[in-house]
């Protein structure tokens, strides 16, 4: 079991964490979305690219990801147990190409009613 220390500020008056051992959301999940590190291979990328990424871009986040790491997790769409990446092309490919398995995401549950309108 892993230990850690999470330092809140004092305005904050209570906070929930849920996290599972392979990643995945906790099914008791209620409120906000929450962030985790997803396997790239998980995450469907349902829309065709209308244009080519920025290869400088791309180039400079793979520079700050490998220095840094990941600061803005990309966003996703949880939708009954598949995930769904509509934004973060830039830092998604960037990981890609860095051959890293996982990217953080900052996961909201969704309906399919959802994912239809982001498939609009």
């Amino acid at each position: 079991m892993a230990s850690f220390y999470v330092q809140v500020p004092s305005i904050v008056r209570g906070f929930s964490l849920c996290a599972s051992s392979n990643g995945a959301p906790s099914t008791t999940q209620q409120g906000g979305p929450i962030v985790l590190e997803l396997p790239l291979d998980k995450i469907k990328r349902p829309l065709m690219r209308t244009r080519a990424n920025d290869p400088h871009k791309v180039k400079e986040l793979m520079d700050s990801i490998q220095e840094i790491g990941l600061q803005v997790p990309i966003d996703v769409l949880e939708v009954d147990g598949a995930y769904y990446g509509f934004s973060g092309c830039h830092r998604y490919e960037a990981h890609q190409q860095l051959g890293l398995p996982t990217i953080r995401c900052k996961i909201r549950r969704g309906t399919k009613d959802t994912l239809r309108h982001h498939l609009r």
